[in-house]
C-alpha cells in the first residue's frame, strides 16, 4: 500500500456500472475538490461506455474499460468503489487491495462471512483503507439518536426494532439474472434492502448475541429468495429487537428505526426523526402514559429540501471514507462492523431453514 502523502484528489474507479455504480460516479463528482473519477469498468464495455459518457455530462472525464486487471494495476489509481454484484465483491475488493488500492464497497459486504474475512485480510495485509457503504449512518437523525444513546440520554435500551416496509416489481428482480439468487444476490429483501436499517439497529444496540427468524416469498415468481422475513434480536445488554424487512409491501412504504430506552425514545422513518425523547439528568416518574406525549423534535431534525436519496447519503460516506485515507484513521463504517450485520442476516437465513434460534458469529475467524 502507497503510504506517501496522499494527493489533493483521490483518484478513483467506479468498478460496476449497473444500477448503483452511477450514484458512486456522481456523488463523487459531486465531492469536487476532493476527489476526481478517473475510469469507469465494467465486464460489458458499453455499460462502462454509457456510464462514462453521463459522468462527462456531470462534469467529469473518466475513461471507460472492461479490463479491470489492467485498470488495477495502473498507478493512476488510488481507491476503487466496488459495485459489482453482492457475490463477487470479495473478489473484485481483494484483487484491489493486493493492488494496493484503498476501497469501497457497496452494501452487504458480502454474501459469505468467509468472504467479508477474505476481504478483512487482505485490508489488514495490505493496510488499505475500506469501508461498505451504510449510507444512513450519516443522516443528521442517526447521529443525533446515536449520541444520545451514547451519552445515556436514553436510559437503558429496552427494545428497538427495524422495519423495512419497501416494495419491487417483478420487472427489478427480472432486470438481471443475478438478481433474486443465492449465490450473487446473496438473499432478498433481508439482504439487499433492510441491511442498511439493520446496521443502524446494530450501532444503536450493540452486539447481538442470538436470532429467531421466519422467511417467505409470498409476491413474486422467478426468484430464489425471501422478499418477506420477520426476526427476533437477543443483544448482549439484555435488549430485544425485532426485524421486519419486505419487498412485498405495495407501493411501498418507509424504512422506520424505532428505539425505546428507559429514559427516552426515538423514531426515524425515511431518514427523518419524526419522534424524539431523550432525558438529561433522572427521569421523572410516570405512572401510565401512551401515545406520542413529549415529543422534542424540532424544526431543526426535519430533513431539508435537499437531504435524503442515494446521492446525497453516499456523497457523505464518500467523504468520511477520503478524510480515513487522508488521516489514517478507521472510516465511521468499519469493516468489522459490516461484517457483524452481514452475520446477523444469515443468521435469519439459517434459523428460517432450521427452525431454531441461531446463536450470531458477529466476530471475524481465524
Amino acid at each position: 500500500m502507497n503510504t506517501d502523502t496522499p494527493r489533493e484528489k483521490i483518484r478513483f474507479a467506479v468498478i460496476g456500472a449497473g444500477n448503483i455504480g452511477p450514484v458512486h460516479a456522481r456523488a463523487l463528482l459531486e465531492l469536487g475538490d476532493s476527489a476526481d473519477l478517473v475510469a469507469i469498468a465494467d465486464e460489458v464495455p458499453e455499460r462502462a461506455a454509457d456510464l462514462a459518457a453521463r459522468a462527462r455530462e456531470w462534469g467529469g472525464h473518466p475513461r471507460a474499460t472492461s479490463d479491470v486487471s489492467a485498470l488495477l494495476a495502473s498507478d493512476q489509481i488510488d481507491a476503487v468503489c466496488v459495485c459489482v454484484p453482492s457475490g463477487m465483491h470479495a473478489d473484485v475488493a481483494v484483487a484491489a487491495l493486493h493492488a494496493g488500492k484503498h476501497v469501497v464497497v457497496e452494501k452487504p459486504i458480502e454474501v459469505s462471512l468467509e468472504g467479508a474475512d477474505r476481504i478483512m485480510a487482505a485490508e489488514a495485509a495490505s493496510g488499505g483503507t475500506v469501508t461498505v457503504v451504510s449510507q444512513h449512518r450519516f443522516d443528521p437523525s442517526t447521529e443525533k439518536v446515536l449520541a444520545s444513546v451514547r451519552a445515556g440520554r436514553l436510559g437503558t435500551i429496552t427494545s428497538i426494532i427495524a422495519s423495512h416496509a419497501w416494495w419491487r416489481g417483478q420487472s427489478y428482480y427480472d432486470s438481471g439474472e443475478w438478481r433474486g439468487t443465492w449465490a450473487l444476490d446473496g438473499g432478498g429483501a433481508t439482504m439487499n434492502q433492510t441491511v442498511h436499517t439493520i446496521n443502524l439497529l446494530l450501532a444503536l444496540a450493540g452486539t447481538p448475541v442470538e436470532v429467531f427468524a421466519y422467511t417467505a416469498r409470498l409476491a413474486h415468481e422467478r426468484i430464489e429468495v425471501e422478499d418477506t422475513a420477520v426476526a427476533v434480536v437477543k443483544f448482549e445488554s439484555g435488549a430485544l429487537g425485532m426485524i421486519h424487512a419486505t419487498t412485498a409491501a405495495y407501493p411501498g412504504l418507509d424504512a422506520r428505526l424505532s428505539v425505546y430506552g428507559s429514559k427516552g425514545s426515538a423514531v426515524i422513518s425515511d431518514d427523518g426523526l419524526v419522534y424524539f425523547h431523550e432525558t438529561v439528568g433522572d427521569a421523572a416518574e410516570i405512572a401510565m402514559s401512551a401515545g406520542t406525549s413529549g415529543n422534542q423534535v424540532t424544526d431543526d431534525d426535519r430533513p431539508g429540501p435537499t437531504a435524503g436519496g442515494l446521492g446525497t447519503a453516499h456523497r457523505a460516506q464518500l467523504a468520511d471514507f477520503i478524510d480515513a485515507v487522508r488521516s489514517g484513521h478507521p472510516p465511521r463504517v468499519t469493516t468489522a462492523e459490516a461484517r457483524t450485520t452481514l452475520a446477523v442476516i444469515l443468521a435469519m437465513y439459517e434459523s428460517a431453514r432450521t427452525h431454531q434460534p441461531i446463536a450470531i458469529t458477529a466476530n471475524r475467524q481465524g
